[in-house]
């Protein structure tokens, strides 16, 4: 069984285009928000950091289904994030 995804054409949906200032200022806070994810994946503990990646990969195409590259890429931004975040761990005493 394969799943398959409609995409809305900009003719079919009920909202106006975006102009360019509005998807700058989407990408902005897009921005924002990852670098935020990061600094709390940054202080959370081991079990947080390892249920964000399970999540990836509960998002990645399951067998049977069709793999869909927006869902292939979302899965893999999620991974980097938790590993950015890695780098801005606490340094434990030694």
């Amino acid at each position: 069984m394969s799943e398959k995804l409609h995409p809305i054409s900009p003719a079919s949906s009920d909202s106006p285009a975006l102009s360019n200032a509005e998807l700058v200022q989407l990408r902005v806070r897009v921005v924002a928000l990852e670098n935020m994810v990061i600094a709390l994946l940054a202080n959370a503990p081991p079990e947080q950091q390892a249920l964000a990646r399970e999540m990836a990969s509960y998002i990645s195409p399951r067998p049977g289904y069709t793999p869909h590259t927006v869902t292939i890429h979302a899965a893999e931004q999620m991974r980097s994030l938790v590993d950015r975040a890695d780098r801005f761990q606490p340094m434990q005493p030694s």
